[in-house]
């Protein structure tokens, strides 16, 4: 296979058009069989790089490996980012429009005229001056997150495979399924993938680099009340549907989402099912602080506890899972992740800024199963709506701070 094109906008482009939208309610991994048509292409790319090792395993992520050209022992670091897309706005015929030389003001989209990127909302717009801009036409997504991160390791591996000259250890490439439904690093062998060392390449604004995620546990509380005829109810009923309704009245107004920001965690009821005879009830609790996640829930229990009082015939059940835990817990552990990203950064002409996520990604659950991963920007902005945009000189910015932070690592080693 020859490559027709080889630009990160290219690549942007061609990578953009497949539908890879992931589906929260399907139980297979991929969630959706259409992921792997990206995957598919990949790995047929990256064969023709000439990366022999490259495939596609039977849960839709891509591995490969860049050998290293170096006689120095330096770490295998791996690039990773997701192929799906968010079940949150449709994903379907993508037409991706490119804004050339943008000289300011607001963008409206062709297809849906009523959808206007305003540089009030987007002031980020103001920083693109003479940039080429690609929006959707307004009716789907752009898969900027997180096919920007896709086409910038793709064009990073094209640059380092056809410019030997530049030292590098082993560059390993992870492509994932499913990140966006939380299971991106559900079904990745670490021990395949044979990295040391990772980093995301899945964030946004160009500079900005993320070391830290919230810690993140759901609840489920399920009630079971006592179901009786209405007619003859009176001193007897106790209707799961208005216990399920006082609980979620009763949370604090100034931990939701909705009104905290910053490190501010929260308590945030994300489905309730419910019927007179019995509720379920489903949360999602979110902190930076460990202490502060368990300080959520004991609050939560205990609003249960209190409405449960005033229901003595019902029962209730307080379930937490744990999702994810802030990976700054494991960076710290490995100083030189950091240090190597924010000097690359610089030497793109960058002035780092180290930021927190409020959220998760692929690099926080593979901190914990043992390979440290912070979070680099890749100029993707909107993400999860038909207002998404992504600048491509930022783009190219990405590809560069990939190819230095590569020389970084070797230079250190």
């Amino acid at each position: 296979m020859s490559l027709p094109h080889d630009s990160v906008l290219d690549r942007f482009l061609r990578y953009v058009v497949i539908d890879t939208q992931s589906d929260p309610t399907s139980h297979t991994q991929p969630s959706t069989e259409k992921q792997k048509n990206l995957g598919r292409l990949l790995e047929r790319e990256l064969k023709a790089l000439g990366l022999e090792d490259a495939h596609l395993d039977e849960h839709g992520n891509v591995y490969a490996t860049i050998p290293a050209n170096t006689d120095k022992d330096v770490p295998a670091i791996c690039f990773c980012s997701h192929m799906d897309t968010a079940p949150d706005f449709s994903g379907t015929g993508v037409k991706p429009q490119i804004v050339k030389n943008y000289q300011g003001g607001d963008i409206r989209l062709v297809g849906d005229t009523n959808q206007i990127i305003r540089v009030a909302e987007h002031p980020d717009l103001k920083d693109q001056i003479g940039h080429d801009i690609v929006t959707t036409d307004g009716t789907t997504l752009l898969g900027a997150d997180d096919k920007a991160g896709v086409a910038e390791i793709m064009s990073a591996a094209q640059f380092l495979l056809r410019n030997p000259e530049i030292p590098h250890g082993p560059v390993k490439i992870l492509f994932t399924t499913d990140e966006e439904i939380g299971r991106g690093a559900d079904k990745v062998d670490l021990e395949k993938l044979g990295a040391k060392f990772g980093y995301t390449m899945d964030g946004s604004t160009v500079g900005e680099i993320e070391n830290e995620t919230f810690s993140a546990d759901g609840v489920t509380i399920t009630v079971k009340g006592v179901a009786i005829h209405p007619g003859t109810a009176k001193g007897k009923m106790e209707n799961a549907i208005k216990i399920a309704a006082d609980i979620i009245a009763r949370l604090p107004k100034d931990q939701a989402p909705e009104t905290t920001e910053d490190r501010q965690g929260f308590i945030h009821p994300v489905g309730v099912n419910a019927s007179m005879e019995g509720a379920e009830l489903g949360f999602i609790i979110r902190d930076f602080e460990e202490k502060g996640l368990a300080e959520k829930e004991t609050l939560l229990k205990a609003i249960t506890e209190e409405v449960m009082a005033s229901y003595p015939g019902s029962t209730f059940t307080f379930t937490v899972k744990e999702q994810y835990r802030n990976m700054k817990i494991v960076l710290d552990r490995h100083p030189e992740v950091m240090e190597n990203l924010l000097e690359a950064t610089r030497r793109v002409g960058l002035e780092p800024k180290v930021t927190s996520i409020r959220g998760g990604t692929d690099g926080s659950r593979l901190s914990f199963m043992g390979l440290p991963c912070p979070n680099i920007y890749t100029g993707g902005h909107a993400y999860h709506s038909p207002l998404e945009w992504v600048s491509v000189q930022d783009m190219e910015t990405a590809v560069k701070t990939i190819v230095e932070l590569v020389k970084v690592w070797e230079e250190r080693a």
